[in-house]
């Protein structure tokens, strides 16, 4: 018998003052089994980051060829594909191609502190791409906020992310790899 996701719900207040985007987003987050509530809250923060209007998850885990978000125009053209761990040289090339911008947040702890170095002079050519990593820490932080049902604020300024629920608060500062 398969496994179907576990469906979480997210009512994110945006204030983002670095590009001056406030806005209030009713997000549905479907956990797939083989993914980590770490992961999931990662995606959470990558959106917070990143929101728009038009930002929405894609089917991530479920689709080899899309982003854990993207943002498309109108006319369905990609304008930012958001990607989280670390993916190799090809899917990030393939990305770049495909998209506007390139946004990647690694999270993978000691696994991304070996990743980058390989990757980063391939890498370095792909000027729509930008790379962060997000520590364990600040993980294990956001899993600590997580509920099936969360009312969260989110606040970034300077890059860096807040996010509150009633009782606590999680600095989210992915630190800028490219």
């Amino acid at each position: 018998m398969a496994l179907s996701a576990t469906i979480y719900k997210a009512n994110l207040a945006v204030s983002d003052m670095d590009r001056g985007y406030y806005a209030s987003h009713q997000l549905t987050l479907a956990q797939h089994p083989s993914e980590t509530v770490e992961r999931m809250m990662l995606r959470l923060a990558a959106f917070a980051l990143n929101a728009s209007e038009t930002l929405q998850f894609s089917r991530g885990l479920s689709a080899d060829d899309e982003p854990e978000l993207w943002q498309k125009s109108y006319a369905e053209d990609i304008e930012l594909w958001v990607e989280l761990g670390e993916p190799d040289e090809k899917r990030l090339k393939k990305a770049c191609s495909r998209a506007d911008k390139v946004v990647l947040y690694s999270y993978g702890g000691r696994a991304s502190e070996v990743w980058w170095p390989q990757l980063e002079n391939k890498l370095a050519r792909l000027d729509k791409l930008s790379v962060f990593r997000v520590e364990p820490a600040t993980l294990a932080e956001l899993v600590a906020i997580c509920q099936r049902s969360m009312q969260l604020s989110a606040t970034i300024q300077d890059g860096q992310l807040w996010l509150a629920d009633e009782t606590s608060n999680v600095l989210v500062e992915p630190l800028r790899l490219k």
